[in-house]
């Protein structure tokens, strides 16, 4: 087992994965730009280097730096986190030269699955279903239009490298095609640094659907079941869930089958997630892979009494799984907490937190690095906390959902709160009828 971990991001994630670290007699390093720097990351780490200023790009991505302070302070190695680099092929290379232990997939793995045209690729070879577009790269707009008229609009644009839902445009007729192109291209070249577009058939009443999957180095792998991350605005998930109230015990069977054969197909090693697309007739077919930890792991943690960072930490070590598949034992659900304003757009609102009081009591837990004076920086992601909570029904998990959301105080800044508790309150949610459009028509006025 490691002795000592470096842990290469921030915030909630970073301190996460320090209190697992603990538990196992496991010595951390902390990483931190000068925003950072008041960050409880940086406190409850054994040790914290200073890596550079603000900018992520001088910083938190910066490869250089992250070797050094791990080269520093003697870490056998580094776990990524979620973000920044933790599906970098070039990283995990990296680190394997210098002697450090990248906790998570090979680069091969990564790389076979960080491009979402390769990604796709490897999943018709492997006799995964997958959404109906383009064999590869779009090489102009024409061949385009031309792709769209024969597997019929509506049809998605979408950024190979992309992520967030950053580069992704719908796009209903060919005459509106060159422009939803140009706009994709440019989002996806100022967001990843690449411009490649791939075309996929846009999928009727879609659910999002992931399988969370482990595989060690004998190449044995398991399922731990699904979540549902159909809430989600612009493409960026908002509330998920398991079990999935639109799931049947056969599709969950069929779907963790599939998945398995994702991770072995790339000899994947580590923990990963295999996002699906199930349609209303509960067809499903494979979008993507994500080669780490998910934000929305607790989800799953919280239904199997499994802790999944320290199942990554495990078989980056040398430990086989016991290769059993897991299902949900009861109901849990995350709410994202962001630093945004859901009156306005859902606009980013960092500034200082003047008041915090976190919620409690049976089947509540919080996940986060914030505390009250603590100051958000305008640098990051806008997430700062995760509310997980737990029951024995779906019902159960909506009203005890509801109660702690009541009780969450965040003063000094605007936060998603009001909009999570309108969402809780929400008829169809409750009744489990939506998709991935769910909230395009959703009623966002008045909020506080």
């Amino acid at each position: 087992m490691f002795e000592k971990i470096l842990i290469a991001n921030r915030g909630e994630i970073a301190l996460r994965i320090i209190r697992t670290c603990r538990e196992m007699s496991i010595k951390t390093v902390a990483v931190y730009s000068t925003a950072d720097k008041d960050s409880l990351h940086v406190r409850f780490a054994d040790e914290a280097v200073c890596i550079g200023p603000a900018p992520s790009q001088l910083s938190y991505l910066s490869i250089p730096r992250l070797i050094a302070a791990a080269e520093l302070t003697n870490a056998h190695a580094i776990h990524p986190g979620y973000g920044f680099l933790a599906e970098n092929a070039a990283f995990a290379s990296i680190c394997k030269e210098y002697g450090i232990k990248f906790i998570g997939p090979s680069p091969e793995a990564i790389s076979k699955m960080g491009d979402k045209a390769t990604a796709r690729a490897t999943m018709k070879q492997a006799g995964v279903p997958t959404i109906p577009g383009s064999e590869g790269l779009l090489v102009s707009v024409e061949e385009g239009i031309a792709l769209a008229q024969a597997m019929g609009f509506p049809v998605l644009l979408k950024a190979t490298a992309g992520g967030g839902g950053k580069g992704i445009k719908i796009v209903q007729d060919a005459q509106v095609f060159s422009k939803a192109w140009d706009e994709a291209r440019r989002e996806a070249q100022a967001a990843f640094g690449n411009d490649g577009l791939y075309l996929e058939k846009l999928i009727e009443g879609p659910r999002h659907i992931e399988i969370q999957v482990a595989s060690d180095y004998t190449g044995q792998a398991c399922h731990l079941s699904e979540r549902d991350c159909s809430i989600q605005r612009r493409h960026q998930k908002l509330v998920e869930e398991t079990p999935s109230p639109f799931m049947t015990q056969a599709l969950r069977e069929k779907m963790g089958q599939t998945a398995i054969k994702v991770a072995e197909f790339i000899n994947y090693e580590g923990v990963g997630t295999v996002e699906f697309l199930v349609d209303k007739h509960r067809n499903f077919y494979f979008m993507e892979m994500n080669t780490r930890i998910q934000v929305e792991h607790p989800v799953t943690e919280e239904v199997t009494s499994l802790d999944l960072i320290k199942e990554q930490i495990k078989i980056a070590a040398g430990e086989k799984i016991s290769g059993q598949n897991y299902y949900p034992n009861g109901y849990a659900m995350e709410c994202r907490i962001n630093a945004e304003d859901p009156s306005k757009d859902f606009r980013p609102c960092p500034g200082k937190i003047t008041n915090l009081h976190l919620p409690g009591g049976v089947g509540v837990r919080v996940d986060t690095h914030i505390y009250a004076g603590y100051t958000i920086p305008a640098h990051y992601d806008a997430m700062i906390a995760k509310l997980i909570v737990r029951g024995q029904s779906r019902a159960e998990v909506i009203f005890r959902m509801q109660r702690a959301l009541e009780e969450f105080v965040i003063e000094g800044i605007k936060t998603t709160i009001p909009f999570h508790l309108r969402l809780m309150r929400d008829t169809k949610f409750r009744g489990g009828k939506f998709t991935t459009a769910f909230l395009e028509e959703f009623d966002l006025s008045g909020l506080e």
